[in-house]
């Protein structure tokens, strides 16, 4: 059936409009990852900079070579390779174990973490815990209280129990004990669902700032986003005030060049990794949440 001139004309003023607006919506990331590409003459003369007349990794390299946003990126590297692995681990282990039907009790341990999904504590409650345990300026106080989610053992219970239970047996008939069944049975199989929480933990522990600013006071233990939100208030406030005295440099850089160079930094890792998990989202996320 051939489409009307009407339809291709309303077709045509669609596909313009979101062409306009997906412009509109990535103008803000084309300009920061320009600015941080520009030199600080350039800047300094135009103050709007659209396509800088000569690229320079000036800003990057000055980073790049600063103690301070070394050490946070450091920080943050930390808490996104340890505490995804940490995390995973956790997870992974405790939606094993409820999967299984045999376990004691299985349903009142589903009822209480399904309650911690429906119920904030707030702010207090987890300070307090942090602080009796002792914990506060260490970097496991960033870790340890969100080691998992209650929400994500419950949808990795959902994939562990979609897996047929035949492989266990075999497992068990070959001498392979609990753990030996989950370790080289269970988890090889559920590298798709294992990938996808991986991501969503990873991306948590790189964008740790609120806890950071509640647990630690010592500024070598600073995570990336909170030395970024220094860099980005007003250099007025003291918190700003200190980060820029310790990053203070011979080289007259302006100061916004800085901030757009520290977004990028801060944003490029999570989005190199993302392209080589994405193909694992549907099948880890949604095949836990059909049979849960």
């Amino acid at each position: 059936m051939n489409r009307s001139v009407t339809d291709k004309l309303f077709d045509s003023t669609v596909l313009i409009l979101l062409i306009g607006i997906a412009l509109i919506m990535l103008f803000p990331f084309y300009y920061v990852f320009v600015v941080s590409f520009t030199t600080p003459v350039e800047y300094l003369q135009k103050g709007l900079v659209l396509f800088p007349e000569k690229w320079t990794l000036t800003s990057y390299k000055y980073l790049l070579a600063n103690n301070v946003f070394v050490k946070a990126t450091g920080v943050s590297a930390f808490l996104a390779v340890v505490g995804t692995t940490l995390s995973l681990i956790v997870t992974s282990a405790g939606a094993y174990t409820l999967s299984r039907k045999r376990l004691q009790g299985r349903r009142t341990l589903l009822i209480l973490i399904l309650m911690t999904t429906l119920f904030n504590p707030g702010i207090i409650p987890p300070y307090l815990v942090v602080r009796e345990l002792g914990l506060m300026n260490s970097i496991w106080s960033l870790i340890i209280p969100v080691l998992t989610s209650g929400w994500y053992v419950i949808l990795m219970k959902g994939f562990f129990e979609s897996i047929p239970d035949e492989l266990e047996e075999a497992g068990k008939i070959d001498g392979a004990s609990d753990i030996g069944v989950f370790a080289r049975i269970i988890l090889p199989l559920s590298l798709p669902s294992l990938a996808a929480f991986g991501l969503f933990y990873a991306v948590a522990y790189w964008n740790t700032f609120f806890s950071a600013i509640l647990y630690i006071n010592k500024a070598d233990l600073r995570p990336l986003q909170v030395v970024l939100q220094m860099l980005l208030i007003d250099s007025s406030s003291s918190s700003s005030g200190e980060i820029a005295n310790q990053m203070s440099s011979e080289i007259a850089i302006p100061t916004d060049t800085l901030k757009m160079a520290a977004v990028v930094i801060s944003t490029v890792p999570i989005l190199l990794v993302y392209p080589f998990l994405q193909k694992h989202f549907a099948k880890g996320v949604m095949v836990g949440s059909i049979k849960g």
